[in-house]
């Protein structure tokens, strides 16, 4: 171990200022391999979730899944350390974190390794935040042949992780050090998690709401109506080709390109917003995310162009994302085959912005990811799409009534979401500070 007079974080706590340098240590030389299996010792068989930590298996799944091969797992007790040995997108390197539970737990031996802290030398809430900032995976892609992250199982010798540098501070306040980081981190994450809640609970009133503001399947009155509207007529079943027929709706289309469908080598950095499945994101159209393609090249194409206030909808591999397009700088957004968009002909009678929540209803997403049998091949084409029923009410100010409420609504969360992420960012920025940058990392 020595010291590194430049290894020093850019932001330190006052008391520390003076407190010395800092080093890097080796992951091995602060923590032991624990490989001791559970056998028929009481605990709580656990599964992983990248980015968020160790959850039971009850929780995760509804059951435990371990089985058999439980008494080989293995064993975890409070503040030891698992690392999944599993790519995922967010985690290419495998995702490691710390068990905080109080209970003894248990995780398959044959895609884990687990270790446990010296404390001597290292705090494991400390150590707990460098693997939330992805300091091992950095290492350890120096010893992941390329390509093999994206499948799976990942084949990572024990050696290599233990061999990981690990930034300290150093001297007598090494230990306090730590836990003052770990401690200001830890405040800062159950202000998210106050946030998060206070999202999830607006999203699980939304959701109640609309299952009493659309009727229930068979039935041709919704639970909750606005008081104006009680003495109105019963909403009416119909299906989205009878509001084509009715001259409500013009005749749906999708981006189905056929063979002159662009390909990723015609993509731009800008030009004409080309909208896939993936980029309708919380009822929105992710615009600023998407791919583009040359304006030049969409005006050849012979459909898909949708326009401001269309209502989108995905229907191929992600079914059932909804969103309405919002004022556009371009003549249109072009679509790929993933997303169809509904234009509302007779203004007068058919809301856009109702048919946008009516798609986002209950019973409309019930039938449709019925419709279009489920899975990651789900898909429904623009015919079958014509005889998917709707329930709406021919009031057309009952339905913009019914939008605007939840429009505010979908606004609150969007507000609150974006405080969500501002907080995010906000700790992913000063863990950056807080902790320094080294070198070392790079094998």
């Amino acid at each position: 171990m020595s010291k590194d007079k430049k290894l020093v974080p850019k932001l330190r706590f006052p008391e520390f200022q003076n407190a010395g340098n800092w080093t890097t240590v080796k992951l091995g030389a602060m923590v032991s391999i624990t490989s001791e299996k559970v056998g028929n010792a009481a605990c709580v068989p656990m599964s992983i979730t990248s980015g968020v930590g160790l959850v039971s298996q009850e929780e995760k799944f509804g059951r435990v899944i371990a089985g058999d091969s439980y008494k080989n797992y293995l064993r975890l007790e409070p503040n030891d350390f698992a690392y999944n040995k599993s790519s995922t997108k967010e985690y290419p390197e495998g995702f490691l974190t710390l068990y905080s539970g109080s209970e003894l737990a248990a995780v398959p031996n044959s895609i884990f390794t687990c270790f446990r802290s010296k404390y001597d030398s290292a705090v494991p809430a400390y150590l707990n935040y460098l693997f939330q900032g992805n300091l091992h995976g950095k290492w350890l892609r120096n010893f992941i042949q390329v390509g093999a992250r994206a499948h799976g199982s990942l084949s990572i010798n024990d050696a290599d992780l233990m061999k990981l540098p690990v930034p300290l501070p150093t001297g007598e306040s090494s230990n306090i050090e730590q836990r003052k980081i770990a401690d200001c981190l830890s405040s800062l994450d159950e202000v998210i998690g106050a946030q998060a809640r206070k999202v999830k609970a607006l999203e699980v009133h939304k959701n109640g709401l609309m299952q009493r503001l659309f009727p229930c399947e068979g039935e041709n009155l919704p639970r909750l109506r606005f008081p104006r509207f009680r003495d109105r007529a019963e909403w009416r079943a119909t299906k989205i080709g009878k509001l084509v027929d009715e001259g409500l709706l013009y005749p749906p289309r999708d981006g189905n390109h056929g063979s002159i469908h662009p390909k990723s080598s015609d993509y731009v950095p800008e030009g004409i917003p080309f909208i896939m499945a993936s980029d309708l994101k919380d009822g929105k159209v992710d615009i600023e995310g998407c791919h583009f393609i040359e304006e030049e090249l969409a005006d050849r194409l012979k459909k898909g162009f949708a326009k401001e206030g269309d209502v989108l909808l995905s229907h191929k591999g992600t079914v059932g994302s909804v969103a309405v397009v919002p004022a556009i700088p371009v003549p249109y957004l072009m679509l790929t085959p993933q997303v169809t968009y509904f234009r509302v002909r007779n203004k007068e009678k058919l809301s856009n912005a109702f048919l946008a929540h009516l798609f986002c209803a209950p019973v409309f997403q019930k039938n449709l990811l019925k419709a279009s049998g489920g899975g990651t091949r789900a898909y429904i084409g623009i015919i079958e799409q014509a005889n998917l029923q709707v329930t709406l009410p021919s009031d057309i100010d009952e339905q913009q009534c019914i939008a605007n409420s939840l429009g505010c609504l979908n606004d609150q969360i969007a507000a609150q979401r974006e405080q969500l992420d501002a907080l995010r960012r906000h700790k992913d920025g000063l863990m950056q500070r807080l902790f320094p940058l080294t070198s070392a990392l790079d094998a």
